[in-house]
């Protein structure tokens, strides 16, 4: 009787050895995103062809309650990254109800952050900032609606998250038309290395950002 009980617990621990390699691998090992991996057109030329080490750079900008952020508010975080404007009627209103989803479910994390910068600071000061963020639900201090300096925001799209579109790379030259418009949402871990892109117009593709997001809270 004690020997058929021994085996039955090796059998048990066997078992839940088993179950936890298996759900060890099937949790999707997200990859270390560095410029030479991405279309070469949305990356600076002065970074193009880092191919390991690159991180988010430092940053210092206005949040809707007219606080300074920096690259300090992330260090040792997980967090998303988003370009838009408020007065936007095309993807960015999409875009941030879907943002609304995320800071629902992680907002009481204070290991999670989001960054939503504006690509037109001229119109979008603290306090209209401050307005958007309300009329989106923004509470803690998770969510921060990011505006500063244009050159500040659209170097650090180009030079450290990389959400320029090859579209709009072709009209650096011409100051006018010089202007980020960009549906993707930016993962980035806790070392600040971009783990991934996703659509934040698709549903589908912010629910697979959440599931990501809760794999890197576990690394």
């Amino acid at each position: 009787m004690y020997k058929l009980i021994i085996v039955f617990a090796i059998l048990v621990a066997g078992i839940g050895a088993a179950y936890f390699i298996m759900t060890e691998e099937k949790k999707e090992k997200l990859p270390v995103l560095n410029p030479n991996d991405l279309n070469p057109e949305v990356v600076d030329e002065s970074v193009r062809n880092i191919g390991y080490g690159h991180s988010i750079g430092e940053f210092s900008m206005t949040n809707q309650d007219g606080e300074t952020v920096t690259l300090d508010e992330v260090k040792g975080k997980i967090h998303v990254a988003e370009y838009f404007f408020t007065h936007c009627g095309s993807i960015c209103p999409i875009m941030n109800k879907q943002m609304q989803r995320v800071h629902r479910k992680f907002k009481s994390n204070d290991d999670v952050k989001i960054l939503s910068f504006t690509v037109d600071p001229q119109n979008d000061t603290v306090q209209r900032m401050k307005w958007y963020a309300n009329k989106h639900n923004a509470s803690g201090d998770n969510w921060h609606f990011l505006t500063g300096d244009k050159e500040d925001l659209y170097q650090l799209a180009r030079t450290s998250y990389f959400t320029l579109k090859p579209a709009e790379a072709r009209n650096l030259g011409d100051a006018g038309s010089d202007f980020i418009h960009t549906n993707n949402f930016v993962l980035v871990d806790r070392e600040l290395r971009i783990r991934g892109y996703y659509d934040g117009t698709k549903d589908a593709e912010v629910t697979k950002m959440m599931r990501d997001m809760e794999n890197l809270l576990e690394e």
